[in-house]
């Protein structure tokens, strides 16, 4: 029997406030535990909780750039549970009326074709705080630091088939609220996090099967091992007879398996209510208009913009803008070097590899645009070749000095002095009779031998061109 996965995905998306959603505490990363939750976070008896307007407005925003609706009217509710990280016994939430309803949002699959994923609602919510289980002897410890800070859970409907468009889904999301300016997507921290629901069904039947929830996935890899895991499993399961179970699992990664954690809760066991301490939300269209002017140019219109402007493949483009900085940081280049298509090479290239090396973001790069499209300049005016750029953006990042600074201090200026290429290349030939007996006899890839002697004996500084000009009419002639 051939089967047919059926997963859909919940985001959690940490905003990118200063305080929290119903308090004024901090939200701020790394404080020493319970410093930062307050008698609001808490629930203790007498506060009331207030809200954060800045995190309407991020919901907002994301609701604007997925095409979806904004509820002029929504609620939050109080989903009710018990765990020790929870200290109010229930959790602020929306339920019934989400701030953002339906939308979609369109992924690139390997095969060159876009698929539209439909989003069901994204919804405000507070979060819990965490439990420590390490360092604690028999016990665990209880960090209420992140309790009451603000997400924004995405659901997405169940249109996702494999755990390669999960991925992709995923991390488009990721990249769309790191260009909104509403979440920093630091996945570490837990900034940006993932369940997973996974069923599978026999190709061609309509009904869903039951599915199993994975909970607090915070990496691409990880989610995409573990979906592919509970794939497995469940089809073995259903392939030996038995049945699945509804559930929630977690993924251990140093297994590369997932396992029971609970039975998986329906709605009605929160036993969701309208939270009486909070009104109803009213969004004016006058509001909605207003967050629709801050947006900023979304990625799928960056990459179609650079694609027509700068004249970049498909490839190319959706490379430069998966991150809203590294888009800013090529078109900083791009127009200070004019020459779009060098500049798109090098930031996915050079600057790219040496970030990874280092484990840098692009705002953390000790090259800056103008540096490297001053190094670019250099190129184009044969200054130097592209093999000693490489050798001088290295001493850039090592903070050597500028291009020409570099250029001066190591004397890498290219030869471009015809006579003196035509010397080297005299020397070359005359160094290498039986080459130059081979070439001429038909064996014309020695071109390439030639080529290097002349680079080797010039340190590399010889302008590339001009060499192979210069040798195809000695070896010609």
């Amino acid at each position: 029997m051939q089967w047919e996965a059926v997963i859909g995905l919940e985001l959690h998306a940490q905003l990118a406030t200063n305080t929290k959603i119903f308090s004024g505490a901090s939200t701020a990363y790394g404080a020493q535990a319970n410093t930062q939750a307050c008698a609001i976070d808490l629930g203790m008896p007498g506060v009331l909780p207030v809200l954060n307007e800045r995190a309407v407005r991020f919901a907002i925003r994301l609701g604007l750039a997925l095409d979806a609706t904004v509820a002029g009217r929504s609620v939050f509710a109080r989903k009710n549970y018990f765990y020790p990280d929870l200290p109010k016994g229930y959790q602020i939430s929306q339920y019934e009326i989400p701030v953002v309803g339906t939308g979609h949002l369109d992924i690139d699959l390997d095969d060159g074709e876009r698929k539209r994923i439909g989003v069901t609602r994204a919804h405000l919510e507070e979060d819990a705080g965490k439990s420590l289980h390490e360092g604690f002897g028999a016990m665990s410890g209880i960090d209420l630091n992140r309790a009451g800070t603000p997400l924004l859970e995405i659901v997405s409907e169940p249109d996702l088939r494999t755990a390669k468009e999960a991925v992709a889904y995923m991390k488009k999301m990721h990249s769309l609220v790191r260009y909104l300016g509403i979440c920093d997507g630091n996945m570490q921290e837990g900034s940006f996090r993932c369940d997973a629901n996974v069923s599978v069904r026999p190709v061609g039947q309509l009904a869903f099967g039951t599915r199993a929830e994975i909970k607090n996935l915070n990496s691409f890899r990880f989610v995409e091992r573990a979906i592919n895991y509970e794939i497995e499993r469940q089809i073995e399961v259903l392939e030996d007879g038995g049945t699945i179970t509804q559930e929630t699992r977690l993924f251990d990664s140093d297994r590369g398996e997932t396992r029971a954690m609970r039975g998986k809760e329906e709605a009605n066991d929160y036993r969701y209510f309208p939270d009486p301490d909070l009104l109803p939300l009213e969004i004016t269209p006058a509001l909605i208009d207003e967050v629709r002017d801050e947006l900023p140019e979304l990625p799928d219109a960056k990459r179609n913009r650079f694609v027509a402007d700068y004249g970049l493949s498909d490839y190319d483009a959706a490379n430069l803008t998966a991150s809203r900085d590294l888009a800013d940081y090529f078109e900083a280049v791009a127009g200070r070097c004019s020459d779009a298509k060098l500049a798109a090479n090098w930031v996915m290239g050079e600057l790219s590899g040496a970030l990874n090396r280092e484990g840098l973001e692009i705002g953390e790069t000790p090259v800056d645009a103008e540096a490297l499209a001053n190094l670019l300049r250099r190129i184009l005016d044969d200054t130097i070749s592209g093999k000693i750029a490489k050798e001088v953006f290295e001493a850039m990042w090592q903070g050597e000095g500028d291009a020409d600074a570099v250029i001066a201090d190591r004397g890498l200026e290219q030869v471009t002095d015809s006579s003196a290429i035509e010397a080297l290349v005299d020397e070359a030939i005359a160094a290498n009779p039986e080459q130059l007996e081979q070439y001429r006899a038909g064996k014309t890839k020695l071109m390439g031998f030639f080529v290097g002697q002349v680079m080797k004996a010039c340190g590399g500084k010889a302008n590339p061109q001009q060499v192979n000009e210069i040798l195809k009419q000695r070896l010609d002639g």
